[in-house]
């Protein structure tokens, strides 16, 4: 039992494809240092309705929770906007194919 070949030319569309994961890892990096740029910049006084005063570990925790998924949407919508102006430059080329099918 040969196995037998065919070959045939087709086109193909070649265009590059950012990766989403690492826009978005990015945008939680970006997000954890504006957190931590927030904590910094904040004023840890007594709270005059509350009588309490919150820790910096507190406070970045709680701006912790807006700013990571703040800014992995914003990694996605960057990756998003990539991909759209990369469709712009797409190519089209000759690709020669090749299968190998073995008969019984």
């Amino acid at each position: 039992m040969a196995p037998t070949d065919s070959h045939q030319t087709v086109e193909a569309t070649v265009r590059r494809v950012p990766r989403y994961g690492v826009f978005m890892g990015i945008g939680v990096v970006v997000g954890v240092i504006a957190a931590a740029l927030l904590t910094w910049a904040g004023s840890f006084e007594q709270s005059q309705a509350l009588d309490v005063v919150y820790p910096p570990a507190q406070v970045f925790g709680f701006l912790l929770l807006w700013t990571a998924p703040i800014g992995l949407a914003l990694g996605g919508v960057v990756g998003i906007i990539l991909e759209r102006v990369a469709r712009r430059h797409d190519r089209v080329v000759r690709v020669d194919r090749e299968t190998v099918v073995e008969t019984d």
